[in-house]
């Protein structure tokens, strides 16, 4: 179908969020149970969060998968509409690749290795990528 390309892209970031989901809980849940932290106690009492009782390395995961849900929303927004009026394929599918592929590299970066400016490089060209569809998308419909 004309137009549908850039919905892979889409799909391989809603699995790669997938892929975070399970790495986090995989170093979340021992890192729980070596500290032995009652997760009602952190319901309980406010001033107890996972930032001040886990590892940080353990942490990033999971500040990772939030980022997941915020930035990549407008992407997949945006992707949907080039495929709704088809202009999801050619360049617009190579740069929701090219988001997508930013996207990891910079997941792997904060979920690792966690250098802050490395890590901003690689958010900003993604975010640039974005820039791009949003404004090829605002050209296509106005």
């Amino acid at each position: 179908m004309v137009g549908m390309a850039i919905l892979q892209p889409v799909v391989a970031l809603a699995a790669w969020t997938m892929v975070m989901w399970f790495w986090l809980y995989g170093t979340r849940i021992p890192a729980l149970s070596a500290a032995k932290i009652d997760p009602e106690e952190l319901v309980n009492d406010p001033s107890l969060t996972l930032d001040n009782v886990l590892p940080p390395q353990v942490q990033w995961k999971a500040h990772n998968y939030n980022h997941l849900h915020e930035a990549p929303t407008v992407f997949y927004a945006v992707a949907i509409v080039l495929a709704i009026i088809g202009q999801g394929d050619g360049l617009n599918a190579q740069a929701g690749w090219a988001y997508v592929i930013l996207r990891v590299i910079h997941s792997i970066i904060q979920a690792t290795v966690n250098k802050v400016n490395l890590r901003f490089g690689v958010f900003a060209l993604s975010s640039f990528c974005l820039m791009f569809l949003v404004a090829r998308a605002a050209l296509a419909m106005f």
